[in-house]
């Protein structure tokens, strides 16, 4: 059996959310918005551990709600850095599992099916990650903001969390491609050396949490 990390990330600012609060500890029909990816990972069959990227100042925040819920598997707390790039790389030096999944905070909805799908990518990929088809059509555009080109909408799909790596393709990738500011998601730093990464279509629910109006939509989605 190899040895599967859960990562958790929570070291954003939510400059976008406001009130100068971390979004991932608001509450959520009486739980934090954290805690509800937390369930999901602790009760993984798939899942050796957890590791938790926090800011510095919100980790005891962090210790009240480990303590309060008392989770059975190995969880760890790992400073983040400046940015979501340097906060993935901060955990994978800390975990010696074969296999890192590592999903926002801020997106409560998580599926445990996600996890399994995804872990048995990793017989053929070194990369995989959810996602769902666009529904909208999607324009590029220039410096402008004039039109340069027109994706397919069937070939274009919107990319979430969880996503799933071989540890050691990553942490390499990382090392390779470290402090560029382009990068805003690990399948990047793999799709840089060519390798191919694959997507499990994934649930419309599963919105990363951005903005107070979220915060409804996420409320409704989770009672259903």
């Amino acid at each position: 059996m190899k040895k599967i990390t859960g990562i958790l990330l929570l070291a954003g600012n939510s400059t976008r959310y406001g009130e100068n609060r971390n979004k991932n500890f608001e509450l959520v029909n009486n739980k934090t918005v954290l805690s509800y990816s937390l369930d999901i990972f602790n009760n993984s069959q798939y899942i050796t551990d957890i590791i938790l990227v926090a800011r510095q100042i919100d980790i005891d925040t962090v210790n009240s709600i480990l303590v309060e819920e008392k989770y059975q598997k190995p969880i760890k707390i790992v400073i983040g850095g400046s940015s979501r790039q340097e906060s993935v790389y901060n955990a994978l030096r800390e975990t010696d599992s074969d296999i890192v999944l590592i999903h926002d905070g801020a997106r409560p909805c998580l599926k445990s099916r996600f996890i399994k799908e995804l872990i048995d990518c990793m017989k053929e990929y070194k990369g995989a990650t959810v996602g769902v088809k666009a529904k909208d059509t999607i324009k590029i555009v220039n410096e402008n903001n004039e039109v340069v080109e027109t994706t397919e909408r069937k070939n274009t799909w919107l990319i979430q969390t969880p996503q799933c790596f071989d540890k050691k393709v990553l942490l390499e990738m990382h090392n390779k491609y470290k402090n560029n500011e382009n990068i805003t998601d690990d399948c990047m730093l793999l799709e840089i050396d060519k390798y191919k990464v694959k997507i499990i279509e994934g649930d419309y629910s599963n919105i990363k949490i951005t903005t107070k109006d979220d915060i409804t939509l996420v409320r409704n989605y989770l009672k259903k």
